[in-house]
């Protein structure tokens, strides 16, 4: 087995609000892998004394623990653990109903000697290369399916579209979230592969189209994951002067690739 974990923040002056771990129990039979891409609010109150980067790293510490410590527990059970545990960590000092609470986008997986499992919740993608090489990507499409126009209002997204039905969701406060997810089972003989990427490293298939999913796959493969984010960076860094011009959103975001070769 071999496994890979890049993580860059979208600017060196702010910490970063990805998190990304593999999980490899010491019996040696699986292992699981946790993606998280931190959201970050827009400018004012959160209801939070605590920061993003303090959130993704709880709940991915949490399910990292608990893919791998218990593995007969499907996904959406863990993950509605884990955010019961990190919300029971600051509910004494938070207003944890606020719609701006910590909250991030999750991409896991599980691997045993028979089975594949995943579970996605928001915009983070996992990439299944079977052993012939062919590469499926899992996506939790409901954020790119909101008209573009009702996604550039914060205030819409936070009061119609997150976390409820006919929206999106995030892991935050509610645990029943995780009954939202996206999730599958594989039979384990038919990966070879698995991919993690949150929004800022997917930038190069899904906003600058420099290739497909199996090509993104053959890049981190050939070249490695932190070439996947350089590349990014570079494209981004060309894009500026086109996005200032138009009112776009931030230049870099923070960019995470986590590979493991089963």
């Amino acid at each position: 087995m071999r496994t890979e974990l890049v993580s860059e923040p979208g600017d060196p002056a702010r910490p970063n609000e990805d998190f990304a771990a593999v999980g490899l129990p010491a019996c040696g039979q699986g292992g699981s892998l946790v993606v998280l891409d931190g959201v970050t609010p827009p400018t004012g109150a959160t209801g939070c004394v605590h920061s993003v980067p303090w959130y993704t790293a709880r709940l991915g510490g949490a399910l990292t623990e608990l893919t791998v410590s218990l593995p007969d527990v499907p996904l959406p059970d863990a993950l509605s653990r884990a955010i019961t545990r990190t919300a029971g960590a600051h509910a004494q000092t938070c207003d944890l109903s606020h719609p701006r609470t910590p909250q991030a986008t999750v991409a896991l997986a599980r691997w045993s000697p028979d089975t594949v499992e995943y579970l996605l919740l928001a915009d983070s993608a996992l990439l299944v290369e079977s052993p012939d090489g062919t590469v499926t990507p899992y996506l939790d499409d409901r954020l790119s399916r909101i008209p573009r126009s009702a996604r550039a209002s914060a205030a819409l997204i936070d009061a119609t579209l997150r976390n409820r039905e006919g929206g999106f969701y995030t892991a935050a406060a509610d645990a029943s979230v995780a009954d939202h997810a996206v999730t599958g089972i594989l039979p384990r003989a038919y990966v070879r592969s698995l991919t993690a990427l949150t929004d800022g490293a997917s930038r190069w298939v899904e906003k600058f189209a420099e290739g497909d999913w199996a090509q993104c796959l053959a890049l981190v493969r050939k070249e490695g994951a932190r070439a996947l984010v350089e590349r990014v960076r570079v494209l981004e860094s060309a894009d500026r002067e086109r996005r200032v011009y138009l009112g776009g959103s931030k230049t870099h975001d923070d960019a995470t690739v986590a590979h493991v070769e089963l």
